[in-house]
């Protein structure tokens, strides 16, 4: 089998000014899609050329598994001092927020700031930054390849925030533990959703495709059980819910489990749909079990609920 060769192209043959060609193209849904694929969160484009306080973002995202921002910004030359004070004036105008710095090459100064700022602030924030280049072989269509030059280091941010609660308890750190065995199994498994990291909390939260909408995956100590929440928030939760409802209600019986709750919590600003089964945390040579169910049970919402969600 003869194989092609590839050949970088220069960015500038496709995209001439980056406001009015590139960012609209990257703002595109299938393109959006790759960017999320390269930094591992799930983005929903909410604008572009989006005015934050004082200033304006190339295009404001959000991470659909928190509903946090993500602001990115663009740059089709070598990275420069003006478009790290702006990230910096982002990080600065925003409680929690990532920021991805897209640009056609970084030089080593600008690399080094952001994991200078990854290592300096908590886990609310996330820098990025990420080198663009196109490739084609031959005739082909030219096909963009985002590479990840900086990126935050989770594992040590976690190490941090749990260094600074002095106060932990022992049901706080088996909780932790319990999310980072979840995630580990499903890794393993190659499934079609990516864990959170893990937090000392009784949940974790997995994306769907949406802003407004997550799953939850949870543990209840009082009744030894553990459940699924797909989250149903935002302003529009009620209208949202009955929407869902007329749409998905009758089919999600035997799609995903005839024990599936439907509980649009009149009196509060969510609504949710929900799955229990019986577990124990604290029964560690259960775990394996559990992490099964969790797995089973969270692909089949995300399998059936995700195109839905996307039509309400």
């Amino acid at each position: 089998m003869k194989l092609g060769r590839l050949e970088k192209i220069d960015l500038r043959e496709y995209w001439k000014k980056e406001d009015t060609e590139f960012t609209p193209w990257l703002a595109k849904e299938e393109n959006i899609e790759l960017l999320s694929e390269a930094i591992e969160i799930e983005l929903e484009v909410q604008n572009q050329e989006e005015s934050v306080g004082p200033f304006r973002a190339d295009i404001l995202c959000k991470d659909t598994a928190t509903d946090h921002f993500v602001l990115i910004e663009n740059q089709l030359e070598r990275t420069d001092h003006t478009h790290l004070g702006q990230l910096m004036t982002y990080a600065a105008g925003l409680d929690a927020v990532s920021i991805i710095w897209i640009a056609q090459k970084f030089t080593e100064e600008h690399r080094a700031a952001l994991d200078w700022l990854n290592r300096i602030t908590d886990e609310t924030f996330n820098f990025f930054g990420i080198e663009i280049e196109l490739y084609r072989i031959g005739d082909s269509s030219a096909a963009p390849m985002f590479n990840l030059v900086s990126k935050p280091n989770d594992w040590s941010k976690l190490v941090k925030k749990s260094a600074s609660a002095q106060n932990l308890t022992d049901v706080k750190l088996r909780q932790q533990e319990y999310w980072q065995g979840l995630k580990s199994y499903v890794e393993s498994q190659k499934t079609n959703f990516r864990m959170q990291n893990p937090l000392p909390q009784h949940w974790t939260n997995i994306a769907i495709g949406r802003s407004g909408f997550s799953l939850s995956a949870t543990v209840n100590s009082r009744d030894n059980s553990i459940n699924i929440w797909l989250n149903i928030q935002g302003d529009q939760a009620k209208e949202n819910f009955d929407k869902l409802f007329e749409l998905a209600h009758e089919a999600s019986i035997t799609e995903i489990s005839p024990d599936l709750i439907w509980d649009k919590m009149d009196g509060r600003k969510m609504a949710a749909v929900m799955l229990k089964s019986k577990g124990d945390m604290n029964k560690k040579g259960d775990w394996e079990n559990q992490f099964e169910w969790f797995k089973v049970h969270l692909e089949k919402f995300i399998q059936y609920f995700k195109p839905i969600i996307k039509r309400v």
